[in-house]
């Protein structure tokens, strides 16, 4: 068992750790997909955007990284291009948009208030700031630090 006692900080990732990312990206993409005569199974979604998602981080070779903004408007374009279809400008923003209501899992913000009293804390994400900053009211605690891939300029593995 961990001696937490030894720890003076605590990391996080923050979608799929604290926040429910996955309902974020059902409820966003599943109307998309409706509107356009699609059924796909929630699994099927996921896969598909994990997939998509990690092919637009990486980017091309010596360009500078994608912004995250950047990166989900092209998952919605990507999934265009499988099924056939062309998103509207407003179904291209949706995943960026519907990012900042994305909650958190129901055990995220008592934890984290209860970890705060013992440990500094940081976050360590794939997004944008403003995304984060969007995302940290839901929290309800304050990070000692945080670290974004917009920061960074790279995403992580």
């Amino acid at each position: 068992m961990l001696d937490f006692r030894r720890y003076e900080a605590l990391s996080f990732d923050c979608y799929g750790t604290l926040i429910d990312w996955e309902s974020g990206i059902l409820a966003a993409l599943q109307p998309i997909l409706k509107g356009h005569g699609l059924a796909l199974r929630d699994e099927e979604i996921l896969e598909l955007y994990a997939e998509m998602e990690s092919r637009v981080e990486r980017g091309e070779e010596g360009r500078p990284k994608p912004r995250y903004h950047d990166v989900l408007r092209e998952v919605v374009r990507q999934f265009g291009a499988r099924f056939d279809f062309v998103p509207t400008l407003d179904e291209l923003d949706s995943l960026a948009d519907s990012l900042p209501n994305w909650r958190p899992f129901p055990d995220t913000v008592e934890a984290l208030r209860a970890l705060k009293r013992r440990f500094k804390l940081a976050i360590i994400s794939n997004v944008d700031d403003d995304l984060f900053a969007a995302s940290a009211r839901h929290l309800e605690v304050e990070f000692d630090w945080v670290i974004t891939a917009e920061q960074a300029g790279s995403y992580k593995p």
